[in-house]
């Protein structure tokens, strides 16, 4: 091989081969950053890097909305409630079951004076004495030109039961649905051995003959009261 030759033939791989190393040290640059768009940072990071940069917390959409006030305020649960009898003002109506099966209603009595006892339960004993002790004043209301009328949430059948056992004279309503007693104010909250749960009070309403509410008793004691309620009616 002449020497011209070899020349030639030795210069062509190092062409090549620094070629190649060109070729590797672009890619490598490329793969390092250049063409490449960055990965997106995800949304909760990006959303505390605002946060940090602007010194307010971050809220998401949802959260935002859970905290958004009610277009329209709810009534509350007084102003829904109905008025109670107060003194002087109109007695509430009332149309109920009493014992025996028949109905009662205010209308019933319009132009008597009227008494109305509301008890917790029947057949217990501050109730038996209640109930025994307006019948056996029953004569002397009625003297008066005044009737009465014993109320609870026991049922007929319950009442029947309590009036026959005591042998009481004076009819008995059933108010289940309390519709009665809240519109006396004689439902609501009790408490007994430390636990408070709603229940009825006992009160006592008089009524006068022009169908207004004359006289109430609450939180009532049982001993005396049918004969102090007779006074009043007898002063009416």
């Amino acid at each position: 091989m002449s020497k011209k030759t070899r020349k030639k033939s030795s210069t062509k791989p190092s062409k090549t081969i620094a070629k190649k190393a060109a070729q590797k040290a672009t890619t490598a640059k490329a793969g390092r950053g250049g063409s490449k768009a960055p990965a997106k940072k995800p949304a909760a990071k990006a959303g505390k890097a605002v946060a940090k940069k602007s010194g307010k917390p971050a809220t998401s959409a949802s959260a935002k909305a859970s905290h958004t006030p009610a277009s329209k305020p709810l009534k509350s649960e007084q102003s829904a409630s109905p008025k109670l009898a107060m003194e002087g003002a109109k007695a509430p109506a009332f149309h109920l079951p009493r014992d025996g099966g028949d109905q009662v209603s205010l209308a019933d009595y319009a132009g008597k004076k009227l008494v109305l006892f509301f008890y917790p339960r029947g057949d217990t004993p501050g109730c038996t004495r209640e109930a025994i002790d307006f019948t056996r004043l029953k004569a002397a209301f009625a003297e008066s030109g005044t009737e009465v009328l014993g109320i609870s949430a026991d049922t007929v059948k319950a009442q029947e039961s309590f009036k026959s056992k005591h042998e009481l004279s004076v009819p008995l309503i059933s108010d289940e649905q309390h519709e009665m007693l809240e519109a006396y104010g004689a439902w609501g909250e009790k408490s007994m051995y430390g636990r408070t749960f709603l229940g009825i009070l006992r009160t006592t309403v008089l009524i006068g003959a022009d169908g207004r509410v004359t006289r109430i008793w609450r939180n009532v004691r049982v001993d005396g009261h049918a004969d102090e309620v007779l006074a009043a009616a007898q002063a009416l």
